[in-house]
C-alpha cells in the first residue's frame, strides 16, 4: 500500500485544494476503508460557500464529506465483525457510548459526538479513512458502494418517518423536495403511507417527486394550504414533515396538519427562530416532533435498499471524479435548483 494518499481540503471559502498526507494508521478496534463514493451534502456546500453553519465555524483547513462508503483494506486486531474486502457504509457520528443518551439508545443526542466534516473534525474526501468497526456497516452483495454512500441521507428520511410514526394509509405532507425531503418521501411510502403531498418552489424537484407518485404544489403558483385542505376534505394531512428549513413552510405546518396529527421538523431555519401560532396548534391538539440526525437506522436502511423497498440510485443527478471535487462543489453552488444529489467517485 502507498504511504501517502490524496485528500481534498477546504482551505478557505470556495477554496478547496488537493493535498497529499499520510494514510492513517488504525487502532485495534478500527478498520481502514478505501473510500469509493462520497455524497455532497447540503451542509458540505454551506461550509464551502459560507464557512460556517450556526455555531460551527471553519476556522482552519477542513476535509469535508460525511456520506461515504468503500471497501475495508485492513482491520484492527480486535475487530471480528469485518474483514479485508468487505464493502461498508460508514455512519459518520462517533459517540462516547457511556452517557445517558448513548445508554438509552438515543446516541444521536450524545454531547460528545465526533461527527465527520463538522469543524474541527475531518471528513471523507480522502482516499482512506480509519474508522471504528462498530460504525462501519457491511453492504450486501447487491448494494453498491454508491448506494452505500446514500444510506446517510436516507437515514435522516427514515428517522423523520419514524418520528412521525407513519401508519398504513395515512396522508403525509412533505414541505421541501430537496434530497432529505425526497428521502423522507421514499421512507414514508415504504412504510405504507397513502397520499403524499410535496411542496417546493423549484419545479424540477416537484417533477421528480411527481414521477414517483406524489401530489405536488409550488407555493409560488398556488395556495398550498388550500390545495391540500381541498384534497383532504378540509381535514388536513395526518402527518406534516418540514424539510426545507424555511420560515414560511415551518409556519404552514400548523395550518396543513389535521386535528390530532403530527408535525415533524427536520429543516434548520437559518437564524433558528420562528414564531408559530401556538393557540392554533393547541386547538388542533397536534404534536410537534423534531429530528436531529438519526439513530439505530443504518442496518434497516441498508436492508430496505437491498430488498428493493427503497430506491436511492434515482436520487443521483450528478457524478464527478475525485480530481474534480472543487469543480463539483462550484457546480452544486451554482446549480442548486438542478441538483438533487451529487456524488464523488473517489477511484
Amino acid at each position: 500500500m502507498m504511504e501517502k494518499m490524496k485528500v481534498a481540503r477546504m482551505v478557505g471559502i470556495r477554496d478547496m485544494r488537493m493535498e497529499q498526507e499520510d494514510i492513517p494508521t488504525i487502532e485495534d478496534d478500527e478498520v481502514l476503508v478505501k473510500i469509493e463514493y462520497v455524497g455532497i451534502c447540503g451542509s458540505d456546500v454551506h461550509y464551502y460557500e459560507y464557512g460556517r453553519i450556526g455555531d460551527h465555524v471553519v476556522n482552519k483547513p477542513l476535509i469535508l464529506g460525511h456520506e461515504c462508503a468503500g471497501t475495508v483494506v485492513e482491520v484492527g486486531k480486535d475487530v471480528v465483525s469485518l474483514k479485508a474486502g468487505d464493502r461498508v457504509a460508514l455512519e459518520p457520528g462517533r459517540t462516547c457510548g457511556k452517557c445517558w443518551y448513548c445508554k438509552t439508545g438515543r446516541y444521536n443526542l450524545c454531547r460528545d459526538v465526533v461527527f465527520m466534516a463538522t469543524p474541527p473534525v475531518d471528513g471523507a474526501f480522502a482516499e482512506y479513512v480509519a474508522y471504528p468497526a462498530d460504525m462501519a456497516f457491511k453492504l450486501p452483495d447487491n448494494v453498491s458502494t454508491m448506494e452505500g454512500a446514500l444510506v446517510e441521507p436516507l437515514a435522516v428520511g427514515i428517522h423523520a418517518a419514524n418520528q412521525a410514526d407513519v401508519r398504513l394509509g395515512q396522508s403525509v405532507a412533505i414541505l421541501g423536495a430537496g434530497c432529505i425531503g425526497l428521502m423522507a418521501f421514499k421512507a414514508v411510502k415504504a412504510m405504507g403511507a397513502g397520499d403524499v403531498y410535496i411542496t417546493d418552489t423549484i419545479d424540477s424537484r416537484l417533477q421528480f417527486a411527481a414521477k414517483y407518485g406524489a401530489k405536488v404544489f409550488n407555493p409560488r403558483n398556488e395556495d398550498v394550504v388550500a390545495s391540500i385542505q381541498g384534497l383532504t376534505n378540509d381535514e388536513g394531512s395526518d402527518i406534516v414533515i418540514e424539510t426545507a428549513g424555511a420560515i414560511p413552510s415551518t409556519r404552514q405546518t400548523i395550518d396543513i396538519v389535521r386535528r390530532g396529527g403530527t408535525i415533524v421538523l427536520v429543516g434548520l431555519v437559518p437564524d433558528g427562530e420562528v414564531s408559530l401560532n401556538v393557540a392554533r396548534l393547541i386547538d388542533k391538539e397536534a404534536q410537534i416532533k423534531t429530528v436531529f440526525r438519526y439513530r439505530n437506522i443504518y442496518p434497516s436502511a441498508i436492508k430496505a435498499i437491498a430488498d428493493g423497498n427503497i430506491d436511492v440510485k434515482s436520487m443521483v443527478t450528478n457524478t464527478f471524479d475525485f480530481d474534480d471535487v472543487k469543480q463539483a462543489f462550484d457546480y452544486v453552488v451554482s446549480n442548486k435548483s438542478e441538483v438533487i444529489k451529487a456524488v464523488i467517485k473517489m477511484e
